[in-house]
């Protein structure tokens, strides 16, 4: 039987990962996927608010400042106070992630939509556009590079919380960390945990640039002339 105490720290990650790699990837799994629910509810719910307070400037200061607010709320202290309404578990974590993605999509799908020429929207309009067309045909795809950096950053922040939400019970990569907090020679049990979740934020971050790159028609004009 190997004495773990005996190696290198690079070998017990490496031991760590050979024994526990099935649990690994099941908490690599959960964890992306707390994520990936938090920021696809808050896409819903914040790019038509970014829509709205494109079209209707003076809403614009109240609900920024509101999103800033909430942004600025330490992390532990608001899935406590959501905690005291959900209880424990995934449910809290998911609608913390939430509110912490709501910002940077509100922001950019306004800044999207505001920094369009105005003369493409008004060439729309002067072809017998109705308002909606204008939107849907128009605005949304010249402002969907901008509207899905905002959803990066917002899946990049989330995977830090989810690995935040292990102390309330939600599980993924974040409950191995904490098993390597707590034991005696726990440094690759860390390593286990956090180096699969420095990775998860990477690839989210490519994935998602590559998927901004093929939506953007400005880009995906560029890439078919080279």
């Amino acid at each position: 039987m190997t004495d773990i105490t005996q190696l290198s720290v690079v070998e017990q990650f490496f031991f760590y990962m050979n024994e526990n790699g099935s649990y690994i990837f099941s908490q690599f799994v959960s964890h992306f996927l707390l994520s990936i629910y938090g920021v696809l509810l808050a896409s819903v719910v914040g790019i038509p608010i970014g829509i709205y307070i494109s079209k209707f400037p003076r809403f614009t200061g109240p609900i920024t400042t509101l999103a800033n607010i909430i942004q600025t709320i330490p992390t532990l202290a608001l899935m406590a106070m959501i905690m005291l309404v959900l209880g424990l578990g995934k449910t809290t974590v998911i609608v913390t992630v939430f509110f912490y993605s709501l910002l940077p999509i509100i922001k950019n799908t306004h800044v999207g939509i505001t920094t369009i020429n105005r003369s493409l929207t008004d060439a729309g309009r002067g072809m017998g556009m109705t308002k909606l067309q204008v939107l849907y045909m128009i605005e949304l795809p010249l402002s969907i590079s901008v509207i899905i950096t905002g959803i990066r950053i917002a899946l990049v922040v989330a995977i830090g919380i989810v690995a935040i939400g292990a102390f309330i019970g939600a599980g993924g990569l974040g409950d191995i960390i904490i098993r390597g907090t707590n034991a005696t020679n726990g440094t690759a049990i860390i390593l286990a945990g956090a180096i699969p979740t420095a990775l998860m934020a990477i690839l989210a971050d490519i994935l998602l640039l590559w998927l901004e790159r093929r939506l953007d028609p400005t880009k995906r004009k560029k890439l078919r002339t080279v």
